[in-house]
């Protein structure tokens, strides 16, 4: 069934039936009531064009992707974000629009997007710790929420972030009430906004015990298995290796693992492991018990309430425009005690 055939049995006008469908103030309530009713006995629904040239909105929301390998968001965590965010765009009736773009293009893709007015907002991914891509956004009046935050941009702009400090601090303090003083950072790449608030909650930690950070004992590169591995084993090889590692994914600190099979250690017994968990749904930490100790904050979840956010600000209904929240420490096999010299 089309608006026109909805319209006749209801012997309405067109636009009558579709502003009532759209919630436009001058219809009336008892009006608006039979449409929606008769539609749904009826199976009407308008697509996405229909509306759009209803409201005025392209009723999309975009997610510009830069390709570079250098980009941390550029992995299989992205896929778990996409689906909270994009489970929430289909309850309101929105699609989402992905858009893989040259990092050297990326400004003129924004441009290109606000001209042609395709979306109605966008997700700003990946951000660093100067991010160009926010006063290009708040000057092109397009509506964006970031996922995290960016310590050097000034301006009023919405995000959505996990307490990164916090979560390094405490993971990083826990490790020191077990009696390691030799712990490792393996961090993302450090140009990027989480992973330098990270290096920056695990200094504090060591510096409340009076710890100096040793430079030999930190990473910070792209997140994969491999990297992990790598580093864990170069690590250990020192005269005075680490008792334990602090990891900034759960896939870099897989290949830790591995690395700490190679030579014949235990984990949570010769050495401790601390991870953070984006609570995956493809890789869990473990069923009944954790695999490892970790700070967990569902990355899924960020996805969900960065799409909320975003519609609530292209609808005018936002109240607060960002969201700091918090991880937990969750106790896994993979800590114990420093080993005792």
């Amino acid at each position: 069934m089309n608006l026109k055939q909805l319209s006749e049995h209801l012997n309405l006008s067109q636009t009558t039936v579709s502003r009532a469908l759209n919630g436009y103030p001058e219809v009336s309530e008892t009006t608006r009531q039979r449409v929606a009713e008769a539609a749904q006995r009826m199976n009407y629904s308008p697509n996405a064009r229909a509306r759009g040239l209803a409201t005025g909105r392209a009723l999309a929301i975009g997610h510009v992707i830069p390709v570079s390998s250098k980009h941390e968001m550029v992995n299989p965590i992205f896929g778990d974000y996409v689906s909270g965010a994009g489970e929430t765009y289909s309850k309101a009736g929105y699609d989402m629009v992905l858009t893989l773009v040259d990092d050297a293009t990326e400004a003129e893709t924004y441009r290109t997007i606000k001209s042609r007015g395709n979306v109605d907002g966008i997700i700003v991914h990946g951000p660093k710790i100067d991010d160009p891509r926010i006063p290009l956004l708040l000057d092109l009046d397009l509506p964006f929420v970031v996922h995290g935050r960016s310590s050097r941009t000034t301006g009023d702009y919405a995000w959505v972030d996990i307490n990164n400090r916090r979560a390094f601090e405490r993971a990083t303090r826990y490790l020191l009430e077990l009696r390691h003083t030799r712990i490792a950072l393996l961090n993302g790449l450090e140009d990027m906004d989480f992973a330098y608030r990270r290096r920056i909650g695990y200094g504090n930690a060591l510096a409340e015990a009076g710890i100096a950070p040793d430079p030999a004992l930190m990473r910070s590169a792209e997140m994969t298995e491999v990297y992990g591995y790598r580093s864990a084993r170069e690590m250990l090889a020192m005269a005075n290796p680490p008792t334990a590692f602090l990891v900034s994914s759960m896939i870099s600190a897989l290949g830790v693992q591995r690395a700490l099979v190679d030579a014949g250690l235990k984990m949570g017994r010769d050495i401790s492991v601390i991870t953070h968990d984006d609570d995956l749904s493809y890789l869990k930490n473990g069923l009944d018990v954790p695999i490892f100790t970790a700070t967990r904050s569902s990355v899924r979840e960020a996805g969900v309430r960065s799409a909320q956010l975003l519609l609530d600000i292209i609808h005018q209904r936002a109240s607060a425009r960002t969201q700091l929240l918090e991880a937990e420490l969750i106790i896994g096999t993979s800590t114990g005690p420093a080993p005792k010299d």
